[in-house]
């Protein structure tokens, strides 16, 4: 099976109540972990491709890799999305490089610069046949080049669902991130977050049938934040999005929720781990491999929360 855009994923995810999950690959190991978890679970799958992780690896190396992944997994059906991408330039090079669906973020516009910039992706993007996400609202935190508004003030830039009717009209996009309270980054909240399911909830009333994108959610999971606070790290007040308000929205209108931050922990704070038991350790496979274990068995449970184990079939 070639790379799929989400068209398929989002209609079964949307009509049956889960999400796929969106996972942040910057080299080798990281998308190993992911889609070796993937393959035993039988999920469906959107591979996310950042400007950092652009800067950091090359396209071409990463295409390389998910090429090999696609081709060894036929029955997976595997999207290859750019995420946050903040230009029309950005997205366009990586409609011209074979992704299957590109993400303008031109949230931090004015409302009507958002949706020129936005339809001005679209417009390029569907005539070569790639599907666009946008976003509506602000969240908070940071993640790479992409800084939010504070923690203080998400509540202010929450999605107007009025207005994504007219922003979804305006622009052709085809699915929409909205703010609802998550926020990128391990250090999203100062006490345990409370979403704002009547934005989702509102959201999908004025839109019916269109599907949703939850960013800035992964939930710092607590067996890693102890793993690299025990052997050197310094994350005391780390705090992310609890795994119940996921799989809430996940059977709502959510049908792609976006997970970065749970994969940098699980491969360092098992890179932490090797290091700190065995200091002599000098070959990567010895400290890389038990990191893209950690990162396959923190997936394999993603893919349970989220609800879409077992649904590749149906969204080939």
């Amino acid at each position: 099976m070639a790379l799929v855009s989400t068209e398929k994923m989002f209609e079964m995810a949307y009509n049956n109540g889960y999400a796929v999950g969106a996972f942040n690959v910057n080299n080798m190991e990281i998308t190993q972990g992911i889609v070796s978890a993937i393959a035993e679970e039988k999920a469906p799958l959107i591979l996310q491709i950042s400007r950092g992780a652009r800067q950091y690896a090359s396209m071409s190396y990463l295409k390389a890799i998910i090429d090999v992944a696609v081709k060894e997994n036929p029955d997976i059906p595997i999207c290859m999305h750019l995420d946050h991408g903040d230009t029309f330039e950005s997205c366009k090079q990586c409609v011209d490089d074979g992704f299957t669906s590109v993400m303008i973020d031109a949230s931090h516009h004015p409302f009507e610069e958002n949706i020129r910039m936005t339809k001005e992706v679209v417009d390029y993007a569907h005539k070569h046949g790639v599907v666009v996400e946008a976003e509506l609202g602000q969240l908070g935190g940071i993640e790479e080049d992409v800084v939010g508004v504070s923690a203080d003030d998400i509540a202010n830039h929450l999605t107007d669902p009025n207005q994504a009717i007219e922003f979804v009209e305006k622009t052709g996009c085809d699915s929409l991130a909205v703010a609802c309270g998550t926020s990128h980054g391990a250090f999203k909240f100062k006490s345990a977050p409370a979403l704002a399911f009547d934005v989702i909830q509102g959201v999908a009333d004025k839109l019916a049938g269109f599907p949703l994108v939850m960013h800035g959610s992964s939930s710092v999971l607590k067996e890693f934040k102890d793993l690299i606070n025990k052997y050197g790290g310094d994350m005391p007040d780390a705090m992310g999005v609890p795994e119940d308000a996921i799989s809430k929205a996940a059977k709502m209108a959510v049908c792609k929720v976006n997970i970065d931050t749970d994969l940098r922990m699980a491969l360092t704070a098992k890179i932490r781990q090797v290091f700190a038991e065995t200091p002599g350790e000098f070959d990567p496979r010895k400290y890389l491999g038990p990191g893209r274990d950690a990162i396959q068995k923190m997936v394999k449970r993603k893919l349970h929360v989220l609800g879409c184990a077992g649904k590749a079939a149906e969204c080939s």
